[in-house]
């Protein structure tokens, strides 16, 4: 794989970070907090309409787990269209404003997600399993651009890894654990709903918050440590992120 030709020039004009990791933390410790805080309102969500629907729906519901397997299929094969279309859609009209109407969408759906799996129903359950993965996709398409541009590219690699990475820890690994524990202590899934639209809140705020250095000049001003010698160079970070 390439470099990508604003990180070549870079190199070619020795513009590189030296600790590439440190001067992400250092420098940029704000952008990589919300670089992780965008990300709640999609991976948590994400693990909830997929893995927790499958416990949720056979446990409470009773619903056949491959009737509820066959529907998170569906649900992929359609993300698999709606994934590259609204990071085609980002292009054309921003990332962080593509990210900013995914992440209200979030919020919005959080309550009628329930309200319609709770019909038990299973074409309204199936349209509703479908359609949860898109309104995820709206935060998903343009995440991994949005998120490497919120980055110059001297730290981008190491800057976009760690905030992307942080929020599997924060974000998508408690969230079933924390959609049982709201359904074993208040008995309904409005509590679920409810956890839904606050971590969909949060990313739609923290959105908001990032700044969009898409279209900044990195080359002609290149992002230093305060404590690096003026005369010497930095050296290199890979300028492409490899998000997962």
């Amino acid at each position: 794989m390439l470099e990508t030709p604003v990180f070549e020039e870079m190199k070619a004009k020795k513009q590189v970070a030296k600790a590439p990791v440190l001067d992400a933390v250092r420098l940029y410790w704000k952008d990589i907090l919300l670089t992780c805080l965008i990300r709640t309102g999609q991976q948590a969500p994400f693990v909830l309409f997929t893995t927790y629907l499958l416990s949720y729906g056979t446990g409470v519901l009773k619903l056949e787990r491959s009737f509820l397997f066959n529907c998170v299929l569906a649900a992929a094969a359609t993300s698999l269209i709606t994934t590259p279309l609204f990071g085609y859609l980002s292009d054309r009209i921003g990332r962080k404003r593509m990210y900013l109407i995914g992440a209200f969408t979030m919020l919005v759906f959080a309550f009628p997600y329930y309200w319609l799996i709770n019909s038990a129903i299973p074409a309204v359950i199936a349209l509703t399993v479908v359609a949860s993965l898109v309104v995820h996709d709206m935060q998903y398409g343009p995440q991994a651009a949005f998120i490497a541009e919120s980055f110059p590219p001297n730290v981008r690699y190491s800057g976009a890894s760690i905030g992307y990475q942080l929020a599997s820890l924060t974000s998508g690994g408690p969230a079933p654990i924390i959609a049982t524990w709201l359904m074993h202590t208040y008995g309904t899934s409005t509590a679920i709903s409810c956890y839904l639209a606050i971590i969909a809140a949060i990313s739609l705020i923290s959105a908001a918050l990032l700044k969009d250095r898409s279209q900044e000049d990195y080359i002609s001003v290149a992002p230093r440590a305060p404590d690096l010698d003026a005369g010497q160079p930095l050296v290199a970070s890979s300028a492409k992120p490899t998000l997962s």
